[in-house]
């Protein structure tokens, strides 16, 4: 067999030349036939082996925990650690490189990201992965903080201030807001005048020097902190529908735990040199639409700009936070153009699933729903209003939900008090529908309307839930739902020497099983939040979930979020909709990393069997 070593590998290729040629001076081969034992339990490891060919089956008594094939890696834990823990068989004839142990311990003494990509926990290897990447991605709006970004000195007025003496404020600073309060007020007491409120202000007929700025000023002030990322203060500006934003922090002359101070505005237009991408015109193109066909060629930018932020490096949960809140933009415009007004002020169009969790980011299947005000008599052609908004969703991409959890089912559309008597029935008479309908609204997240119904109806739902272990177990079972088709045949030969062309379904393999173990685990703590990296951080300040476990279930859902949006965007451009991850189709890195991943979903589920006491289901 040529020795010649493919230092394109993972994690190999991040080595210097001069490491290389190490390698070089110790590289063997190593033919093994199938049923031999390359490492036993207890076994101090001579080698690292680099498979060439073949495949190694890695078991832990009588279970098969992974499978390693060509470009694969075994075992740089064992290396570190100075004996093996598992058994790795050749499952037939294999062809592997060998590098002494020497070699490699030297390698991790003198490269950091080397060692972290061949041993280390998934935390670690990702942290190492995006270090290697980090000139890259300094390029993209993704690692930018607020304060390196121009931030304009932030002028403050006292609230009795006539508006002529602030414009000509305006006029000689070349600015268009100022901050208005007394200097001891608070940063949470203060307000801000702009030229929008000098519009106000002529509109109101009272003479401009007579008119102070105190009562014109607009509050609470929209803030960001000065450490936050440029892409989080891109996001809340579309939130709010604002053109700047205060910047709040620790000023440099500090002493460390200070109250924090105001450090300037950072206006839109400044952070618009920042961007990659067209984002802020997609947000300008939805609220200035004025019929469907407009908002329709804003929706098919969305797509556009995903695209572009994914190929400059930014990470897939910050483009899911600016994909939530464009799409809640353009549900919400296309609700208030095909609504009556008064429908939409005595309503709360609310969105589900992942895209209620901020975790959605190529388009979706629709999951909405409207709750009706109480005592409020809605128009007599409200299903047809309901049935034209879902229309309308389709036309733009977003499919129709299989399920018919649209707000175009009567079902998902009723009053307050009906949503709160249906919802007592999904806990009084729990059923497998009854039970994934709850999973589903606890994802509810509101877009246009009225959001305290949705507010209050979810506070009822979760004042409702007991300490019904039964119930909870029920509930928390769905992460078993897919077993039988998946658990027992992909993890046995998702990795095999029969999976090449083999696709594997993410949701229900991994996404699903982690999303909803999660979200089981903050209904029993009756937790109102409904991101799955909002209830992971609530449940370990709870002391509910290791610390250690919630830092690896948010990283193995971002990679998977990762995958399937490379998966969908490569499927896209040929026209196709992506079906499942080819395997065959994964670097040797994605792949290392996904049987990380999985395995990392494999122990949380093993934690919620023990917490809720599955085995007796």
């Amino acid at each position: 067999m040529n020795p010649d070593f493919d230092f394109s590998l993972s994690p190999f290729d991040g080595l210097s030349p001069d490491e290389r040629a190490w390698v070089r001076q110790g590289l063997t081969t190593l033919d093994a036939p199938a049923g031999s034992v390359l490492l036993a339990p207890g076994q101090l490891p001579t080698h690292l082996y680099v498979l060439r060919s073949g495949h190694v089956q890695q078991w832990d008594g009588a279970e098969l925990v992974a499978s390693y094939g060509p470009e694969d890696s075994l075992d740089g834990r064992a290396l570190v650690a100075g004996q093996a823990s598992s058994r790795f068989v050749a499952a037939e004839p294999v062809q592997a490189w060998a590098i002494p142990r020497d070699t490699i311990t030297g390698l991790i003494a003198r490269n950091a990201g080397f060692g972290a990509l061949l041993f280390a926990d998934l935390s670690d290897k990702l942290i190492a992965l995006a270090e290697r990447h980090k000139r890259h991605e300094l390029q993209s709006l993704t690692l930018a903080r607020v304060d390196q970004a121009v931030l304009r000195p932030a002028g403050r007025v006292a609230p009795g201030t006539d508006v002529v003496s602030v414009v000509r404020q305006f006029a000689e600073r070349r600015s268009t807001s100022v901050l208005v309060g007394d200097a001891a007020d608070p940063v949470a007491e203060l307000g801000i005048f702009t030229t929008s409120g000098l519009q106000k202000a002529i509109l109101l007929g009272t003479p401009l020097q007579q008119l102070a700025v105190g009562g014109l000023a607009s509050r609470p002030l929209i803030t960001v902190r000065g450490n936050d990322h440029l892409f989080d203060a891109l996001a809340t500006m579309i939130r709010h529908r604002v053109q700047r934003v205060v910047v709040v922090g620790q000023a440099p002359d500090q002493p460390p735990g200070s109250a924090p101070v105001i450090l300037g505005l950072l206006e839109q237009v400044d952070l618009l040199s920042f961007l990659s991408n067209h984002s802020y015109l997609v947000t300008r193109q939805i609220i200035d639409a004025q019929d469907l066909p407009a908002l329709d060629a804003a929706a098919a930018q969305i797509t556009r700009v995903i695209a572009q932020l994914h190929s400059a490096g930014t990470k897939v949960a910050l483009i899911a936070r600016l994909v939530q809140a464009l799409n809640a933009q353009l549900f919400e415009r296309a609700w208030q153009l095909i609504a009556p007004p008064a429908l939409v002020a005595n309503s709360c169009l609310f969105v589900m699933g992942s895209e209620g969790r901020g975790e959605q980011l190529l388009k979706t299947d629709q999951d909405n729903g409207l709750i009706l005000r109480d005592g409020y008599l809605p128009p007599p052609d409200l299903p047809e209003i309901c049935a034209r908004f879902s229309a309308a969703l389709s036309g733009f991409g977003y499919p129709r939900c299989p399920g018919g959890i649209m707000l175009s089912n009567p079902a998902w559309c009723q009053p307050a008090s009906a949503f709160a008597q249906t919802a007592r029935r999904w806990l009084l008479l729990p059923s497998i529908d009854s039970l994934m309908a709850l999973a589903i609204f606890l994802d509810a997240h509101a877009v246009c309307g009225d959001a305290a119904l949705l507010q209050q109806l979810r506070a009822e739902v979760l004042a409702q839930v007991t300490d019904n272990d039964a119930l909870l177990a029920r509930f928390a079972g769905a992460i078993e739902a897919f077993d039988a088709a998946g658990s027992g045949g992909w993890w046995r030969h998702l990795f095999g020497q029969e999976s090449q062309r083999q696709t594997l379904d993410l949701k229900k393999a991994a996404t699903f099983p982690l999303v909803h173990g999660v979200r089981a685990l903050a209904l029993a703590e009756r937790l109102a939040c409904t991101g799955t990296a909002e209830r992971v951080a609530a449940l370990v300040a709870a002391q509910r979930l290791p610390a250690a476990l919630g830092e690896d279930l948010l990283a193995s859902l971002h990679f998977f979020m990762r995958l399937k949006l490379d998966a969908g965007l490569a499927a896209a451009a040929r026209g196709r909709v992506a079906d499942g991850i080819v395997m065959a189709d994964l670097s040797v890195l994605d792949r290392d990393l996904l049987k990380d991943t999985l395995a990392v979903v494999k122990r949380f589920k093993a934690l919620l069997r023990q917490r809720f006491h599955l085995e007796a289901l």
